[in-house]
């Protein structure tokens, strides 16, 4: 992104600011590569290790630099080749109290950059629906797991297998309905009042695809402010109770149902025409809360390029505001302009916001997807071996769990039972479509994975995924 030329005086000091992290990130190395270069020490290993930790400390230079050209007053403070701190500036309003710690919000955030990025990479290559091969395929997925995503059961676990199939199988897919790489760019909508101090609504209708939150309104009054392309919905379980007046009557969202489901949901679910789901990801835990954070993992599922709006993201924050409604509490926003900032850096997310608005988007000051390759690489290789682990570069290499399920398995979506309304909606435009139809992008990827889904298993570790073959059953 091109901004406006910062006033004279300030230039030297940026461009001093700049050089002194480059002399840092060198001594860093330095005193890195004697350490990895240690007598005795197998030869090749060291020379690897070496060349990868020079890799990511150039590219904590990139993001260093990102950050300073687009962090709207945030700096990034880089303590080694994975690590950095992103501060704010002093005197930045810190108006959010933790009622749980009594403390307000802090004004620096330490990160991880070699772990972020490889959990990022990994949500490009899975799926984040709940589908039915994932319970049948993951140890105790019915008993254990499936439990955890029913209101109101009675039970910590699915003892009754019939009864939890009853009470998921409404929403429960047989196959993932969405493959990864399915659409160029997509636009993630929050609900921030700050959509109201610009006119997105076209930008973010120009999207293949559009993901949206709760009830959040999509018409004439607000359409040149968010425009009016309704493809995708994250609704949490007491937003899904009131989805037919927010819809209405509108077959053209995909639900994806947050949190649980419960009878009085599937209820609503049977009189709707829309595709309903369950959110995968619900145990994921990240340096930004909300169902906002949730829609961009969602997005990164499918997407190639992420566009968010309406995310509280500029300087100056002093309340919860959302585009159609009073202000309520909302999270914890510092840290999550914090962590979209990094995630930005790392070529995973892009922002857009009030204060941006005006500027030139070239996005030439975040990292190349060369760059960010190579950072994925190294930091992958590194990771493998602090455990002792081959370096098995591949998508499967984080699978922990492995099951084979015939591709011909089960319906796309719904049931049996169904009302004829669903049955007979044209809602498939985006549901599993057929390898032919996909775009060149989700076909190789497609081929590159051999039809294998990945799922995560449990929280922010990089080697849990489940991962399922698709093969059919011998005659």
């Amino acid at each position: 992104m091109t901004r406006p030329s910062a006033p004279a005086q300030r230039r030297p000091t940026v461009a001093l600011l700049l050089g002194l992290a480059l002399a840092f990130c060198l001594a860093v190395l330095s005193i890195q590569s004697s350490f990895f270069a240690a007598p005795g020490a197998p030869g090749r290993k060291l020379d690897l290790d070496a060349d990868d930790v020079r890799e990511l400390a150039g590219f904590q230079s990139r993001v260093q630099q990102c950050v300073a050209s687009r962090g709207l007053g945030l700096t990034a403070d880089i303590i080694d080749h994975c690590k950095l701190v992103l501060k704010f500036p002093e005197g930045t309003n810190s108006t959010w109290y933790n009622a749980q710690f009594k403390i307000f919000e802090p004004l620096e955030y330490k990160y991880d950059v070699c772990e972020t990025i490889l959990l990022w990479e990994q949500y490009r290559n899975m799926t984040t629906v709940l589908t039915r091969e994932y319970l049948d395929v993951r140890p105790d997925g019915w008993l254990d797991y499936a439990a955890k995503r029913i209101a109101q059961l009675g039970s910590d676990k699915c003892y009754n297998r019939t009864l939890c199939d009853e009470l998921l199988s409404i929403l429960l897919p047989a196959k993932p309905p969405f493959h990864p790489r399915q659409f160029a760019t997509c636009a993630v909508v929050g609900n921030s009042g700050d959509l109201l101090k610009t006119e997105f609504g076209q930008e973010i209708d120009a999207h293949d695809a559009v993901f949206r939150d709760n009830e959040a309104p999509v018409n004439q009054k607000y359409a040149k402010y968010v425009g009016l392309k309704r493809d995708f919905r994250l609704v949490v379980r007491g937003a899904a109770r009131n989805m037919a007046s927010i819809l209405k009557g509108s077959s053209d969202e995909a639900l994806i149902i947050k949190s649980l489901t419960h009878k009085e949901i599937n209820s609503v679910i049977k009189e709707l025409p829309n595709p309903v789901y369950l959110f995968q990801g619900i145990v994921l835990r990240r340096g930004a809360k909300g169902t906002g954070m949730k829609s961009i993992e969602l997005a990164l599922s499918m997407c190639d390029i992420v566009d968010i709006y309406g995310f509280t993201v500029d300087p100056g924050y002093t309340e919860w505001t959302r585009y159609f409604s009073a202000p309520r509490k909302g999270h914890n926003p510092l840290q999550g302009r914090a962590y979209y900032q990094l995630l930005e850096c790392l070529g995973v997310i892009r922002i857009h916001s009030p204060m941006r608005a005006q500027r030139v988007e070239d996005w030439s000051d975040i990292p190349s997807k060369e760059e960010i390759g190579k950072a994925h690489a190294a930091a992958f290789r590194l990771k493998k071996h602090e455990t002792g682990q081959p370096d098995d570069l591949t998508p499967f290499s984080n699978c922990k769990v492995w099951g084979t399920v015939d591709p011909d398995y089960g319906p796309v979506s719904g049931t049996s039972d169904m009302s004829e309304t669903r049955k007979n909606s044209n809602y498939s435009k985006w549901e599993k479509l057929p390898f032919k139809k996909l775009r060149k992008e989700a076909q190789e990827h497609h081929i590159q994975m051999g039809g294998v889904s990945l799922y995560k298993m449990d929280g922010n570790k990089l080697d849990d995924l489940v991962c399922v073959r698709h093969e059919h059953s011998s005659s």
